[in-house]
């Protein structure tokens, strides 16, 4: 096929390669390049951002329909395996996402990480991690997108350990990688078992047979249930999400990446992809919306008590995760991807910004350290309040317009409970995000760290300044304007923005209430946690245990998966081994050294013996 690369979507395939053919670049040429080859990872993003827009422009026009790219891998018989892109509007939202935060995160990356010994190799990997994620996201068929699925849990887990030489990043590392792959293994199966049923792993083709009934319906529940298994685990959703919170321990800017526009986006995506499918059995709508109900309001809980920073925004994530999976359940797919980018954004901005507090203050991260921070980073302050805000759903920034939206969505499909639920999930999102922002900004300082912290330099401050743009006027794409009828229409195509008023008012009460109560203990009576504690009493034991999942999980696999390893190891060298395989090369040997013995080659001995059982067997006949 002849490509022009500038003719709108079909540049859409050099995206992910540039990135990914940056990767050995970086890794092969970068220790003779200025800055050990950094500018090659960020140069190939950047090329990636800018092509984004002529495939966007493709699509803006109407002059553009999902294409399709197919190559031929292998034929074996009546199959045949392919590999190939699909573009269309949600791949668009996706590429824009990723490229844009990606390039803003490497450009923060040239000084975070500035005088680290693995300089270029940390640009190698944000490359590598990119480019796969964006192979996720353009992928036409499921044995490609697991490939590429699975490139990015690699990534994510060389960029998590970064810092391998703590033993805290290498764990988390390893944890990180462990429990994604119990969704990935599902993941497999659950496309093994499509393609046992349509013979392709074609993702529009297994769509459109299951929907003229031929696939069966069971076949379509487990595949479905299998395959977002393999979501749950990339995107966080309880009980997979406890990988998550440990993460915090690669660079900032890593976890800036990670929770903003690649690796917990890949979950979202793929559910978003499969709805269709999902669609035909209705169990999985409510088995996606329950589940990502509970992880909206149980991570919000988690994230109330929590003081370490980093740890607050990554529970906060989990728990945005859960509202956009909850949207997806509901038919909002739309308006959940208004909140993958709405929140991807916002919290890009905050953990970049996160990272500035870090960088001020000698790394100190428990927000109970800090204080007063506002008249020491007052940059650093005013973009964090816009992303808390944001995040709060606070009118007119960009996190108050893709709330709506999702709300608007489920109280049509779930009705009253579901969003009574839901608001309340979102009074305790503001409330968590202004007890972070008051208490490390507001009041005074309360140690050395916070007394001596100082503002970030340009090439750490532009880029936060940057989201903070887009986090204020991005939600003006949820509204139809002129020809473009609101982003939810343009990934649906169907008009999909409806307004409720007394929805909206609600929705805006309740978050302004979540604020003004944060700002009421935390900032005007400074409440300590160690007050928060007394109040709460075992419920803020569990929150700050993590409601005792990883102490299940460790539990499970110390007295159940382990002891059960050494009980089959042991009956496997006793029994097996021992008893069997060398008891019975043993009997056969000891055998034949005996039989050896009355081998002696003398006629009188074989004689004797003859008689003697002659003699033996005329007894026996005798006797019975």
């Amino acid at each position: 096929m002849s490509i022009d690369i500038f003719a709108g979507s079909n540049a859409a395939w050099l995206i992910p390669a540039l990135s990914i053919l940056a990767f050995p670049v970086t890794i092969f040429l970068g220790r003779f390049l200025p800055g050990k080859g950094s500018f090659i990872s960020i140069a190939a993003i950047a090329a990636g951002f800018i092509l984004f827009w002529f495939v966007l422009s493709d699509f803006l026009s109407g002059g553009s329909v999902p294409l399709h790219v197919d190559i031929d891998w292998i034929n074996i018989g009546f199959w045949k395996f392919t590999w190939g892109f699909l573009v269309d509007r949600i791949s668009v939202v996706m590429l824009g996402l990723i490229t844009f935060v990606a390039l803003l995160v490497q450009v923060y990356s040239l000084q975070y990480m500035k005088g680290d010994s693995r300089y270029g190799w940390y640009f190698s990997l944000h490359a590598l991690f990119a480019g796969a994620m964006l192979l996720v996201v353009l992928a036409d068929n499921l044995l490609f997108l697991y490939f590429a699925w699975e490139l990015v849990g690699l990534g994510s887990y060389l960029l998590i350990g970064f810092w391998f030489d703590r033993r805290s990043a290498a764990e988390a590392a390893k944890k990180a990688f462990i429990t994604t792959r119990i969704g990935d293994v599902g993941l497999l199966i659950g496309i093994i078992i499509l393609f046992k049923a349509t013979g392709t792993f074609h993702i529009s083709s297994i769509i459109h047979v299951a929907q003229n009934g031929g696939i069966s319906d069971s076949t379509i529940l487990w595949s479905s249930l299998l395959i977002f298994l393999g979501a749950m685990g990339k995107s966080g959703q309880f009980p997979l999400h406890v990988w998550l919170p440990d993460a915090m321990e690669g660079p900032t800017p890593v976890s800036a990446l990670i929770h903003a526009a690649t690796m917990v986006a890949a979950g979202v995506y793929l559910v978003a992809r499969m709805m269709p499918l999902f669609d035909l059995v209705p169990e999985m709508q409510v088995i996606v919306a329950v589940t990502g109900l509970f992880t909206f309001i149980f991570a919000g809980f988690i994230a109330l008590v929590m003081t370490d920073i980093k740890r607050i925004l990554a529970y906060s994530t989990i728990s945005h995760l859960g509202l956009m999976m909850l949207s997806i359940g509901t038919g909002g797919v739309g308006a959940a991807l208004l909140h993958l980018v709405v929140h991807g954004i916002s919290k890009a901005l905050l953990f970049l910004g996160a990272g500035n507090v870090m960088h001020g203050t000698n790394d100190e991260t428990d927000c109970w350290s800090l204080g007063g921070l506002k008249s020491k980073m007052p940059i650093t302050t005013g973009v964090f309040l816009i992303g808390s805000l944001s995040l709060a759903g606070i009118a007119p920034l960009s996190g108050f317009f893709s709330k709506d939206e999702i709300l608007s969505s489920v109280y049509q499909e779930m009705g009253l409970g579901f969003l009574i639920v839901t608001l309340a999930g979102g009074f305790v999102s503001a409330l968590y995000i202004a007890r972070l922002f008051f208490i490390t900004f507001t009041g005074s300082s309360r140690t050395d760290a916070a007394k001596n912290a100082h503002e970030s330099p340009f090439l750490m401050l532009f880029p936060v300044i940057m989201l903070t743009l887009v986090a204020v006027f991005l939600g003006m794409v949820a509204i139809p304007m002129g020809g473009f009828k609101g982003f939810t229409s343009f990934v649906e195509q169907e008009s999909k923005f409806h307004i409720i008023p007394w929805l909206i008012v609600v929705s805006l009460l309740i978050a302004i209430l979540g604020v003004v109560v944060g700002w009421l203990y935390y900032g005007k009576s400074s409440l300590s946690h160690k007050s928060m504690a007394l109040r709460l009493g075992l419920l803020y034991k569990g929150a700050l245990k993590g409601f005792w999942i990883d102490a299940i999980y460790q539990f499970v696999i110390d007295r159940i998966v382990l002891e059960s390893g050494r009980l089959i190891a042991t009956f496997d060298r006793i029994v097996i081994n021992d008893t069997g395989i060398d008891g019975s090369a043993k009997s056969v040997l000891l055998s034949a050294f005996k039989i050896r013995l009355v081998q002696t080659g003398k006629i009188y001995n074989y004689g004797t013996a003859m008689a003697f059982g002659v003699f033996l067997a005329v007894i026996v006949w005798w006797v019975f």
